[in-house]
């Protein structure tokens, strides 16, 4: 059985919104009367997919139990003119900060930024038009109806980037979880052995009236950046942090050199992101309280001081974590709010029925239906040349010139494309 307390935060998820109804083919028939007329309605709507920034989420770990996720389809259209039942739409709910990506071009979709934030991720094929839509002056009675629009499934990467202000980073068992129940109301797991973090912990920290956003990262270790320990799976969550607070156990009670923790994680930083070293940092001195800290106080700051604001506390009784709330929120008043990632609001999944096109024969003229159809209706002019001339290019790039050649078109014969009527020429 799958543990439930393991921290996903990168899945792959299938998604498929639904296809259209076909339209219906039909015609009115009364006792004594077997043919009054067309009355096919229209399919309904397949359902639209959506994604929902949903802040009662923490991770992404339903997503390891159901990876498919397809909207409901259109139905067909019915008899005396019924519309089809549009399809349901599915509604996928992720955690706040969940980057939506494109698994077979990386193309970001959307960063779930906000609470409540919707993203319209595929839309639904447009139900087919029943026979009764295809009743012109010429033709009273069309034989025909058009088939709803097909959708094809995509696979999406969801994934989390914790949203805070502050990312607290720095060795396992340096005390990280420790300071944040100290400084907010979290309360992180805390254990005396390596990676009692396993997942990144949130805490809301008040000073004054002002407050602002730590998470716990779980510990880095020297080639996190190449995929050792945790740290190359959550130095994702800092990539959006205003500011690192870097503890450090300065007692160098299990035997490392407080310099050359400090100075390993910042390489660590370097070699995953420029960005991530260049982001503004405050360091907090933790295990003051142990034998032998105070030299190696005198030592970092000797070395440091110029450079970073430093701040000895012990976070076990929260001593000093006033003084470094204080340097954390005065640097923070200078920095710009966290920014939600880049997207390509414009993309969309193509639907595999876009630009389809279906002929059928009504007497001895060739109709052509199909969203090919829908979208030169929308587009063409029959009064402007140019647009005409459009119109004729189309159906040749798009094969219909070609298919009617199959069909056995000859000079002359009638072909009927939406509102467009003309005698074939070859």
């Amino acid at each position: 059985m799958a543990d439930k307390n393991i921290f996903t935060d990168k899945v792959k998820i299938t998604i498929k919104s639904g296809d259209g109804g076909d339209g219906m083919n039909s015609f009115k028939a009364f006792k004594g009367k077997p043919a009054c007329g067309p009355d096919g309605g229209d399919g309904g709507n397949g359902g639209n997919v959506y994604v929902v920034a949903d802040g009662c989420m923490n991770d992404l770990l339903s997503f390891r139990y159901t990876s498919k996720y397809f909207a409901g389809n259109g139905e067909r259209g019915g008899t005396n003119k019924c519309f089809g039942k549009g399809g349901n739409d599915m509604i996928i709910k992720v955690p706040v900060g969940t980057v939506v990506r494109d698994a077979e071009t990386d193309t970001v979709i959307s960063d779930m930024f906000a609470e409540g934030e919707r993203k319209l991720i595929a839309e639904g094929g447009r139900g087919g038009k029943g026979n009764v839509r295809f009743t012109t002056a010429r033709r009273h009675a069309p034989n025909f109806a058009q088939k709803g629009e097909k959708t094809e499934p995509h696979v999406l990467i969801l994934e989390l980037k914790v949203i805070a202000d502050v990312g607290i980073i720095g060795f396992p068992n340096v005390g990280k979880s420790t300071l944040l129940s100290k400084i907010s109301a979290a309360r992180p797991k805390i254990a005396n052995y390596h990676f009692t973090t396993l997942s990144p912990n949130l805490g809301v920290v008040k000073y004054y009236e002002n407050s602002f956003v730590a998470a716990d990262i779980p510990g880095l270790i020297e080639g996190a950046s190449d995929g050792a320990g945790l740290g190359h799976d959550f130095l994702r969550h800092i990539e959006r942090t205003r500011m690192l607070l870097h503890v450090v156990d300065i007692s160098g009670s299990e035997g490392r050199d407080p310099t050359e923790d400090f100075k390993k994680i910042n390489s660590e930083l370097k070699v995953y992101s420029k960005v991530l070293a260049s982001l503004p940092q405050i360091v907090a001195l933790n295990k003051c309280d142990v034998y032998g800290a105070e030299e190696n106080i005198k030592q970092f700051k000797k070395k440091f001081s110029r450079k970073y604001k430093i701040f000895p506390i012990t976070a076990v009784n929260g001593e000093g974590t006033d003084k470094l709330i204080e340097g954390v929120f005065s640097v923070l008043e200078t920095l710009p709010p966290v920014k939600r990632m880049e997207s390509d609001e414009n993309f969309t999944y193509t639907k595999s029925g876009d630009l389809g096109f279906e002929i059928y024969m009504d007497g001895d003229a060739y109709v052509v239906v199909g969203a090919l159809v829908d979208m030169l209706c929308r587009n063409v002019a029959l009064n402007d040349p140019d647009s005409m001339a459009y119109f004729q290019k189309i159906l040749r790039e798009k094969g219909v010139i070609s298919k009617l050649r199959e069909m056995g078109i000859k000079e002359n014969d009638t072909v009927i494309v939406g509102d467009v009527e003309f005698d074939f020429v070859n």
